[in-house]
C-alpha cells in the first residue's frame, strides 16, 4: 500500500534578509514550445490584465488573517519555499534559507544563492537563534508547522504562517506581500506573467489534446504516495490534463494512500515523481518500485514516461514562479 509521506517535511526552510538585487531570470517567464500547435494556442490565450497593488503595513491574506507591521520589512526569514518564491518575484533576496536547493536554481537566484545563509534545525523546528541572528523585519513559516515557533520567534519579529490550498492563494499572498514591502511594479509584472503562462497552458492543453492524457504525481521517502485533487499539487495538474486522483478522504496517513494495484486501475500515461533522499544509500521512488511487477505494467512505467523530478520545486515551491515552472515541465514531458 502507498501511504502518505508527509512533503513539508522535506520542505528546507529558507532564511534570509529582503534586499533588492534579485531580479526574475530571463527564463522564468518563457514558454516550451515553438510548434505551430503552441503558436496557435499562444495567441488564442486571453489578454491578461493586472492591477499593482499599493503599498500598506496592514494586509490580511487569502486565509483571512490580518498582519500588521510598523514599517516596511527589509530583512525577511523564510521558513517556508513559498517564501522564497515570493521574493525572487518581487525581485528580492532571503535573508536565509532551509531550501538552498530551491534558491540555486538558475531560474531563481543561481549562484547568487550561495550568498544566502541556511537555517539548520528540522522543519518546524528550526534553531531559533539561527533565525534571529539574521536581524529580521518578518519571518514566515507555514500554517500548521511553524506555529509553535511563534512564541519564540515574535521576541525579535512577527511571525507570519501562510496557507496554500490552489495557485490563487500563490496568488494572494504574493499580493499581500509586495503591499507590505512596497513592490506593485513587481508583483504585477511576476502575476501578469503567471496568469499569461496559465492561459497559454490551458489553450495549449486543449489544442494538442493534452487534457485527454492521463498524469499522475506522486512522492516518496520512506513512504510513497500520490498528490490527489484535493493537494495542492495534485489540483494544479488537473487544470491542464486528465487527473483521476480524489482524495480517499479519513485521517491524514489515507488522504493519499493508493496502493500500486489502484494506480495499474487508472493507468497513468505520464508520471511526475519527487523522491525525497536523505544519505548517500537512500533508494528513489523509481528504485523502490523498480523491480515491483505490478509497477512494470502500470502504462507510464511501460513506456518510459515515469519522471524524477526535483521535490524542492514541486513539492516546495508553492509560488507563482514554481507552478509556472512545473506546467512549463509538466506540458514538455506529457507532449513528448
Amino acid at each position: 500500500m502507498l501511504r502518505r509521506f508527509l512533503p513539508a517535511v522535506l520542505c528546507a526552510t529558507l532564511l534570509s534578509g529582503c534586499g533588492a538585487g534579485a531580479s526574475p531570470s530571463p527564463g522564468a517567464g518563457t514558454t516550451t514550445s515553438g510548434t505551430p500547435e503552441a503558436a496557435a494556442a499562444t495567441s488564442a490565450a486571453p489578454s491578461v490584465q493586472v492591477t499593482p497593488v499599493t503599498a500598506a503595513l496592514t494586509v490580511t491574506d487569502p486565509a483571512g488573517k490580518q498582519i500588521t507591521l510598523t514599517e516596511k520589512p527589509e530583512r525577511i526569514v523564510c521558513l517556508t519555499g513559498i517564501c522564497d518564491d515570493m521574493l525572487v518575484e518581487l525581485g528580492l533576496t532571503p535573508a536565509g534559507t532551509t531550501t538552498p536547493k530551491l534558491l540555486a536554481r538558475p531560474d531563481y537566484l543561481g549562484a547568487a544563492a550561495g550568498q544566502v545563509p541556511v537555517i539548520p534545525g528540522s522543519f518546524g523546528g528550526e534553531d531559533v537563534a539561527k533565525i534571529a541572528e539574521q536581524r529580521p523585519d518578518l519571518v514566515i513559516g507555514l500554517a500548521g508547522v511553524h506555529d509553535q515557533l511563534r512564541t519564540a520567534v515574535e521576541k525579535f519579529a512577527p511571525l507570519w504562517v501562510v496557507e496554500v490550498k490552489d495557485y490563487e492563494h500563490s496568488v494572494g499572498y504574493l499580493r499581500a506581500l509586495a503591499r507590505l514591502t512596497d513592490r506593485g511594479a513587481q508583483q504585477a509584472e511576476a502575476e501578469r506573467r503567471f496568469r499569461t503562462k496559465l492561459a497559454e497552458g490551458a489553450a495549449t492543453a486543449k489544442a494538442r489534446g493534452l487534457d485527454g492524457t492521463t498524469v499522475l504525481a506522486m512522492y516518496g521517502g520512506s513512504s510513497v504516495g500520490v498528490n490527489t485533487t484535493d493537494d495542492v499539487l495534485g489540483d494544479f495538474m488537473s487544470e491542464f490534463f486528465a487527473y483521476p486522483w480524489p482524495s480517499k478522504g479519513g485521517g491524514f496517513e489515507t488522504a493519499q494512500a493508493y496502493s500500486v494495484e489502484e494506480i495499474l486501475a487508472k493507468a497513468p500515461d505520464v508520471i511526475f515523481i519527487q523522491s525525497f533522499t536523505f544519505g548517500p544509500d537512500a533508494k528513489t521512488v523509481t528504485e523502490t518500485l523498480r523491480d515491483n511487477p505490478v509497477w512494470k505494467r502500470v502504462p507510464a512505467v511501460a513506456n518510459g514516461r515515469a519522471f524524477e523530478v526535483q521535490p524542492e520545486l514541486w513539492a516546495s515551491g508553492r509560488g507563482t514562479r514554481a507552478f509556472g515552472i512545473i506546467l512549463d515541465e509538466a506540458l514538455a514531458k506529457v507532449s513528448g
